[in-house]
């Protein structure tokens, strides 16, 4: 192949995780490359809680491998909002703005996340634009899509 030297080499297994996220689907392989930079990796054990109902929302958070339940306390009962794996993210809300978490997150088993904190988020929207386009691009489909389930009282099967 004479032109073989032309081809970008394959993704990291890292890579490909991101990239089979809703959120960063549909960024170039340098695209990821420049956000994976931004991303911090935490560890959580099972039935660690990453984040408290209530709680400050500073960053979201990716589930790389593992399984994390997020859950609400509602008249003294909890309700299980949703149970994520890899490739899942929660917390998106937090990098839009600073309001109180409106549940909890907690690994159901250890479990890898990487974390994306709103002022990553905001310099990378002051430095490179298009990404930061295509990132909040997904943000507002997924929570577009969120509302949609919660208006309808059911989920929606979308590909985001």
């Amino acid at each position: 192949m004479i032109f073989g030297f032309l081809k970008p080499p394959p993704l990291s297994p890292r890579l490909l995780r991101l990239k089979s996220s809703a959120l960063f689907s549909s960024l170039t392989p340098l695209e990821l490359k420049i956000v994976d930079g931004l991303l911090h990796e935490r560890r959580y054990l099972g039935d660690e809680i990453v984040f408290d109902e209530g709680e400050e929302g500073q960053a979201l958070y990716m589930v790389m491998s593992g399984r994390v339940l997020i859950s609400r306390a509602r008249e003294g009962a909890l309700e299980v909002v949703a149970e994520l794996g890899p490739g899942s993210f929660f917390g998106d809300l937090a990098l839009l703005d600073d309001s109180p978490r409106n549940a909890q997150a907690r690994a159901i088993d250890d479990c890898e996340l990487a974390v994306f904190f709103r002022a990553d988020f905001m310099g990378l929207m002051a430095t490179d634009a298009v990404i930061g386009y295509k990132i909040s691009l997904a943000l507002a489909r997924h929570i577009g899509q969120r509302l949609r389930e919660w208006m309808t009282g059911r989920p929606q099967i979308e590909a985001l």
